[in-house]
């Protein structure tokens, strides 16, 4: 038998059929049992809101299905504080004492030793959340994974984010997508192996707009405000100068608090669809349509929806950003079935890494 699934164009590949007023009921009894719990309960609540959120997302023909628990998040966390948190603390506890007795350079190279241990473990969290996720995604009875521990990509993540800040942060847009596509190629999901080209060179143009921005914006402050201060003061109106002063106080403080940040949105939302869209799996590539428009509009709901409840409308957000994810992706080409088998990737027996632990995106 040879079944095939050819997707080009048409109706999306990917569907979310969730409802926000059923998954309230979800969002509310975990928030009070998180609180109840002092917090213990939110590694469970995590692990329903997925298998929720992932039963109303149908890619081509089949829903996906969660199969990951509460306990495996939990037991991942405790690992993270025993063998990641609980080290730090006492390596700059000690650094400190040290500090103190008059042996400061033993004392900073301790205190070295625990931040290249942080960013280190820092990187391995990262793979480690992606792999994780996958292999608790189910579609069609198969799953995803790697066997890749993560280790090595975790000294990648160290190099290459250094490099990537090191001529003043203008390989930013470099390190970014060679992570991302070293991370998804290490990735497979049933008996096929993910692949990823992304080129930073498609998201260059808006990481320097956004790298430029504060020194065009700062110098053309400058000379207005200079232009506005010796024209007031040339007529002997001080006030206006004055004003000038503040409205270019204030001009500025908008400006690093909304433009900037309107900015930073647009090249991210650039990223991810330059990302998602170098994305392929077997004959399928994938695409990530959402505008800058479309994310502004997202975090700006989620800002309402977060200060107009005084933060109980926080429980929706996660719920919001998975249905804007799926919503946005799509994905073409053809999907051999008779070809899919289990994946062979080991299975871990706990939910891998801080991120995870803290619910931290897989992208």
């Amino acid at each position: 038998m040879h079944d095939s699934f050819h997707h080009e164009g048409g109706e999306s590949a990917f569907v979310f059929t969730g409802n926000w007023r059923e998954f309230a009921p979800i969002a509310f009894t975990n928030l009070l049992l998180t609180i109840v719990t002092l917090g213990i309960y939110r590694f469970w609540a995590t692990a329903r809101e997925r298998r929720y959120l992932w039963s109303q997302t149908r890619f081509v023909d089949e829903t996906l299905e969660w199969s990951g628990t509460g306990k495996e998040l939990f037991l991942g966390f405790v690992m993270v504080l025993l063998l990641f948190a609980l080290p730090y603390f006492v390596l700059t506890f000690v650094a400190q004492a040290l500090i103190a007795r008059g042996q400061e350079a033993l004392g900073g190279a301790l205190i070295l030793v625990a931040f290249v241990m942080i960013f280190y473990l820092g990187g391995v969290a990262r793979f480690r959340a992606l792999r994780y996720r996958l292999s608790r995604t189910h579609w069609r009875g198969i799953r995803g994974g790697s066997d890749d521990q993560g280790l090595v990509f975790a000294l990648s993540y160290m190099w290459k984010t250094v490099v990537g800040w090191i001529p003043a942060g203008l390989l930013i847009p470099w390190s970014m997508t060679s992570l991302w596509n070293e991370r998804w190629r290490k990735m497979s999901f049933g008996p096929f192996a993910f692949e990823s080209d992304a080129d930073p060179g498609e998201v260059f143009a808006r990481f320097l707009l956004f790298y430029l921005a504060p020194f065009i914006m700062f110098g053309a402050g400058v000379v207005l405000a200079v232009m506005g201060v010796a024209a007031g003061f040339s007529e002997g109106q001080t006030t206006g100068a004055m004003e000038t002063i503040v409205l270019g106080i204030f001009g500025a403080f908008l400006f690093f608090y909304l433009g900037l940040g309107l900015i930073a949105v647009a090249f991210y939302a650039k990223f991810y669809r330059v990302a998602i869209g170098a994305l392929r799996w077997r004959n399928l590539e994938f695409e990530f349509n959402a505008s800058t428009k479309e994310w502004v509009k997202l975090l700006l709901v989620d800002v309402v929806l977060v200060v107009f409840t005084f933060g109980i409308g926080a429980i929706f957000l996660s719920y919001r950003h998975w249905k804007f994810f799926v919503t946005h992706l799509e994905a073409q080409g053809e999907i051999l079935l008779d070809e899919l088998t289990q994946s062979t990737t080991t299975m871990a027996k706990h939910g891998e890494g801080l991120l995870d632990a803290f619910d931290v995106g897989a992208f």
